[in-house]
């Protein structure tokens, strides 16, 4: 009987000859286009900066495009720059409950090495369909249904950089044209490589912004050297000292990576982030939305109230001081008070969108003061239907001494409610345009959706380079 490793080797030797569905396919482009859009929005951004600056110091052979930068860089610096891009507006989608970012790490290690090997569309997207699978099997299987949680989570780990490296690596294997046995060394590779802790959600610093770029470099640089020999174990994701042990101890479902592997599929059912900030807030910019069309306004408040599950209190309210003065742009992402008062005072068409994270929005006094009135609780019935939502109840008690609460219980941008053909295209040229005019953007985004007819990867990465 094969293991999980070899298993996934064995479906993504397949599937690599196959190809996937219309469907999946479909799905998958929408995919790569909220990556990209994503990374051109975050290209002016500190963490691109430091990234691209990394990747040039270190040269090497022009094989890949890093997204803004002039030169083309080594696939696995590449997929450094381009994941650290993906995530660094927290804006990717996510898988739930895992409660991980599976496309940010994913689709730059398979657009790196598929412009390095000359691949087509069509090899593009059923090696992302496969990585993003395994990194969201194996987010589920560190979930624990009595805990309510995700087990890496509780540790302190950021499942999306650890998972992720794995899921980045079976798809550059893919894309590197290895056979079942050098996937299932891929695998035995990338556990060993992938990493992230995410104390900087509670108090700041901005290497969490690179999780995704690191885990997408392991990815690649895992199936390089696999394709010049070096072996991996077979046990490696259910053995006594193998990956999902290390990380979650005996709270853990092996049999959750391959059931159903190849037929049945996670990837439709992500999440994709009308908003870019930490996943916790959103059902609580949702419900200060509602309040601002019941015509609730700043002034009339005296204190919110923001009940939430009790797991994201961490993450979005604590330390308390910290999260009412939110120290940057950044860290207002991560911030329960903030994200509210933004949706109240601000919110533009599309609720609250970059303006709402720079740092002089943050600094904003007529916010930090509703900021300040913002307090945040456990709710239990958010509580019970985390995490396959991150439901949120917001009450606002009034200085006339009446309330108005707004309860949201589904989030946005899932299977519930799902987010428009319209609404994605408003997110991508949102984020487009911050560096390149409307033309420009609809340019990407055909050429992207040609990936779909099996247009060279690498033809369509060249129009993403910086001239």
């Amino acid at each position: 009987m094969s293991t999980p490793a070899q298993r996934i080797g064995e479906v993504g030797a397949k599937l690599i000859a196959d190809g996937v569905d219309d469907r999946l396919a479909d799905d998958l482009v929408r995919r790569i286009v909220d990556v990209v859009g994503n990374s051109l929005a975050a290209t002016r951004e500190e963490p691109a900066r430091i990234a691209g600056a990394v990747a040039t110091e270190w040269g090497g052979a022009p094989q890949a495009t890093g997204i803004g930068l002039a030169q083309r860089l080594p696939a696995p610096s590449a997929a450094l720059v381009n994941g650290t891009l993906a995530h660094s507006l927290d804006f990717d989608d996510t898988h739930l409950p895992s409660v991980l970012h599976p496309s940010a790490a994913v689709v730059p290690a398979a657009l790196a090495t598929a412009e390095r090997t000359g691949a087509g569309g069509k090899a593009l997207l059923a090696a992302a369909a496969m990585g993003i699978e395994v990194t969201c099997r194996l987010g589920m299987a560190g979930y624990d249904e009595e805990l309510g949680n995700s087990v890496f989570f509780e540790h302190g780990q950021h499942a999306t950089a650890i998972c992720g490296a794995v899921g980045a690596a079976v798809a550059s294997g893919m894309l590197q044209g290895l056979d079942a046995d050098q996937l299932t060394s891929v695998i035995g590779i990338a556990a060993s490589m992938g990493a992230g802790v995410i104390e900087a959600n509670r108090t700041g610093g901005t290497i969490k912004r690179v999780h995704c770029g690191w885990a997408a470099h392991a990815g690649v640089s895992a199936a390089d050297l696999a394709r010049h020999g070096l072996t991996g174990p077979p046990t490696v994701i259910e053995g006594r000292f193998g990956f999902l042990r290390a990380f979650c101890g005996e709270r853990t479902h092996p049999e959750r990576v391959t059931d159903g592997l190849g037929e049945q599929w996670e990837t439709p059912g992500v999440f994709f982030k009308p908003y870019p900030c930490n996943h916790f807030t959103h059902a609580g910019v949702d419900a200060a939305l509602r309040l601002r069309e019941r015509g609730v306004t700043a002034d009339q408040v005296r204190e919110l109230v923001l009940g939430v599950p009790a797991p994201v209190l961490r993450t979005i309210a604590e330390p308390a001081e910290e999260k009412r003065r939110p120290r940057s742009g950044y860290h207002a992402a991560f911030s329960g008070p903030y994200t509210v008062a933004a949706a109240l005072i601000g919110g533009g068409g599309l609720g609250v969108f970059h303006e709402d994270f720079t740092d002089a929005a943050a600094a904003d006094p007529a916010r930090l003061d509703l900021a300040g009135r913002v307090r945040v609780v456990a709710d239990e019935e958010a509580t019970a239907g985390f995490p396959r939502q991150f439901p949120a109840v917001l009450t606002a008690e009034l200085a006339d001494g009446t309330t108005v609460t707004e309860r949201v219980r589904e989030n946005r941008g899932g299977p519930q409610r799902p987010l428009s053909a319209d609404e994605l295209a408003a997110k991508f040229t949102g984020n487009a345009e911050r560096v390149v005019g409307a033309d420009r953007a609809a340019e990407i985004v055909a050429s992207l959706w040609d990936l779909r007819d099996d247009r060279p990867v690498a033809e369509v990465m060249s129009g993403l380079q910086r001239t």
